[in-house]
């Protein structure tokens, strides 16, 4: 009979202080793994494992709907769909990203440390993508050719910059300041968020007043909101985990709970931004400029050629620091393996 062998798994106390989550005790890979052992493990239960899936086959929903899209809407010839293509574009970019970046962060600290840097970097464009599509659907009609409006893209550009940077910046302090490296990490996406969304909570607040044009697609925006806030706060609270340590190690923590959250928020976002696109296209046309190439696909090429700039540097930085103080391979003091252990 065939047996697979399954890569070993490890506590808390047995793996180096860089690999180790808050309130996780067990289910962690060794943080020496190889490329196959990382894909491997994917495929056993881990502290990782829910972490992979919840964002791998939400990529596989996202570009079913992208093809859907692209079978109905002429993103060629039609300048009005070129604000929906580059929100489609990260959309489906980020989730894929965030899992490769789960399932190989196990093969050296210095590995883990860039995988994230393209994981921030993926989320810091999907937010361009976000202030792009609600720029050309959802600004509010009393704001459409004011000053913001004229500016937002280039304001959310400059918000890309800062969010990929502080982001990567903030794993140079994960060891020594922790809580710091937290709260620069987790501004470093609020920020971006806030700024995107202020058309949006303005048009709630116009409905609330009683002021209400274009209702089709306030329903989905209000959800994707609601999860949005639900993302944020698992993200920095570290529960349930911290309520009871060890009990969601494999299933059930924050970080699971937050990609949930963000997967669900990101559908009912899209979903909002098909109903304002289709429902306010005349007034739109009517009132609106035009979209133009540098305003949509030139800018998120922009962004991405800043950004891989940024990782390139920062992943430069890290590994000239780890040459001059290496983290040095788990030694057999460290991880000790029982028979126990060993999973087939």
């Amino acid at each position: 009979m065939l047996r697979i062998k399954l890569p070993h798994l490890f506590d808390i106390h047995q793996v180096p202080k860089v690999f180790q989550e808050d309130s996780i005790i067990s289910g962690y890979r060794h943080p020496q793994s190889s490329a196959m052992d990382c894909i491997r493990s994917s495929f056993q239960m881990t502290n990782e494992t829910v972490n992979i899936w919840t964002h791998f086959l939400p990529t596989w929903y996202f570009l079913w709907r992208f093809c859907g899209l692209c079978s109905t809407v002429n993103f060629l010839a039609e300048s009005y769909t070129w604000p929906l293509l580059v929100y489609m574009l990260p959309v489906c970019l980020y989730p894929f990203t965030s899992s490769c970046a789960h399932t190989f962060s196990t093969m050296s600290p210095a590995t883990r440390h860039i995988c994230y840097f393209f994981d921030y970097g993926a989320l810091s464009l999907y937010s361009l993508g976000c202030a792009i599509a609600y720029c050309f659907y959802v600004m509010p009609e009393c704001w459409v050719n004011s000053w913001l409006h004229q500016h937002f893209v280039l304001i959310a550009i400059a918000n890309t910059v800062f969010c990929t940077s502080m982001s990567c910046y903030s794993r140079f302090l994960e060891l020594q300041f922790p809580h710091r490296s937290k709260i620069l990490r987790t501004g470093a996406f609020v920020l971006p968020f806030m700024f995107d969304t202020i058309p949006l909570f303005y048009r709630l607040l116009l409905c609330f007043g009683g002021s209400c044009n274009h209702p089709e697609a306030l329903s989905s925006h209000s959800y994707h909101l609601l999860f949005a806030f639900l993302t944020c706060f698992l993200f920095s609270s570290h529960l349930p985990e911290r309520l009871a340590p060890g009990r969601f190690d494999y299933i059930g923590h924050s970080h699971q709970l937050f990609h949930v959250c963000a997967v669900v928020g990101t559908h009912f976002q899209m979903e909002a931004v098909l109903a304002d696109m289709s429902s306010r296209r005349a007034w739109l046309a009517a009132h609106s400029p035009s979209s133009t190439f540098l305003g949509t696909l030139g800018a998120f090429a922009l962004a991405v050629l800043i950004n891989l700039g940024l990782i390139g540097l920062f992943s430069a930085s890290l590994l000239r620091e780890s040459e001059q103080s290496p983290v040095g391979p788990a030694t057999p003091h460290t991880l000790q393996v029982s028979p126990g252990n060993k999973e087939e």
